[in-house]
């Protein structure tokens, strides 16, 4: 671990647990990682681009130096099911990180559009779990029609984004 990313992942926890994770109030065992420490190895799997969970926890666990950083280290199952348990909390850290940015309070901003396609044949039209969302549409950077959703996209003029959606592509 380079010394950049071990200061960047310092200040990232500092910031999470001083403004996302509420203090831990009442009886009980304390878990052995806490959230701002799940929170943070999250950022640094996105970071370092392990896509897969059980590399991740194998990369951590065989490195001295993240033995260091973080003293107790799940299994992967556990380090899952920790994950699902603070998405309100993931999410918030995200809004905070995203606040922190000069470019946020940017009065200028951009908002584009791309086709996300689903399905390519009738067959698959008809069988998917997405009939209610999914809609035929025209993507004229392609000049072909596709079936599934639009991406909508809000960021700032550096790129930041703001906000995003998934929509019916018929919605203009």
């Amino acid at each position: 671990m380079t010394k950049e990313l071990n200061t960047l992942l310092t200040a990232l926890y500092v910031l999470v647990n001083d403004h996302v994770v509420p203090p831990r109030t009442g009886r009980g065992r304390r878990p052995l990682l806490s959230d701002s420490e799940l929170i943070t190895l999250a950022v640094a799997q996105v970071l370092l681009r392990y896509p897969s969970e059980r590399r991740w926890i194998r990369h951590i666990r065989s490195s001295a130096e993240w033995q260091v950083m973080f003293p107790y280290l799940p299994q992967q199952s556990g380090y899952h099911k920790r994950l699902k348990n603070v998405h309100p909390l993931l999410c918030t850290a995200i809004l905070v990180l995203a606040a922190c940015c000069p470019s946020w309070f940017d009065d200028v901003w951009i908002a584009d559009a791309t086709p996300v396609p689903c399905g390519m044949s009738r067959e698959t039209v008809k069988r998917s779990d997405l009939a209610g969302w999914a809609n035929y549409g025209y993507c004229a950077a392609h000049s072909r029609f596709y079936w599934g959703l639009k991406l909508y996209l809000v960021c700032t003029g550096d790129g930041m984004p703001i906000m995003w959606c998934l929509a019916n592509p018929k919605l203009g």
